[in-house]
């Protein structure tokens, strides 16, 4: 599922978020962490609930795992750009909330049609605040989780044109991180190879890495 700007800005759609909205990371250019320097799951484990609120449509799984050399990854997909709305955006896994689905089971059913990502792999570890797109009656919600990741994750073409595993200190280098105008408002964008993150993404992104950031004492 694409996420986007919500007239340009994107971010939690309650009143008085606007500081976190802007930058929830904060501007510490060019400083970079040490692999291992953070124990992330500490520091999640400490995120609240995930919330439940009664505008929401859709959630997103935000899946993070470390792999064989102890580096902490999260996973993105990158949609196809055949893709009728919001072509060649990168991700998270995510989609609608269906009837009777509540938000934790949405955002892991749509990890599990998008990626193969099995529900028995996945340990919820709390919520992020939840965003709108520019469509502002569309509420998300960000869901993080722990995953055992599959040896091989299996993406449905018609819905992720790759896979993007990006380690978490490579996200916390804010020297990768842009700012750029869109109508009117400076957002962020991350650039990899397959694709650019930025919209209601790149603000669930920022939130996270704001929570590590402050909460491992940088």
């Amino acid at each position: 599922m694409s996420l986007s700007p919500a007239r340009g800005f994107f971010g939690p759609p309650h009143a008085g978020a606007g500081r976190l909205a802007r930058d929830p990371v904060g501007r510490h250019v060019g400083w970079k962490y040490a692999p291992g320097m953070l124990d992330i799951w500490s520091i999640l484990a400490a995120l609240p609930a995930v919330p439940e609120p009664k505008t929401a449509r859709s959630a997103v799984l935000v899946p993070l795992y470390r792999d064989r050399q102890g580096q902490a990854r999260v996973i993105l997909t990158k949609r196809p750009v055949t893709m009728r709305t919001h072509p060649g955006d990168v991700v998270f896994p995510g989609g609608a909330i269906e009837h009777g689905e509540s938000v934790i089971e949405t955002a892991m059913r749509e990890a599990y049609e998008e990626i193969g990502l099995p529900s028995d792999a996945i340990e919820v570890l709390g919520g992020l605040t939840p965003v709108t797109t520019r469509d502002l009656d569309n509420v998300i919600v960000p869901v993080v989780a722990r995953i055992q990741r599959p040896v091989e994750l299996l993406p449905d073409p018609t819905e992720v044109e790759s896979v993007i595993e990006p380690t978490v200190v490579d996200l916390l280098d804010e020297g990768r991180w842009r700012t750029s105008d869109w109508m009117g408002h400076d957002l962020w964008f991350f650039e990899f190879d397959e694709g650019v993150m930025w919209g209601a993404t790149a603000f669930v992104m920022r939130d996270l890495l704001g929570r590590l950031r402050r909460d491992g004492g940088r």
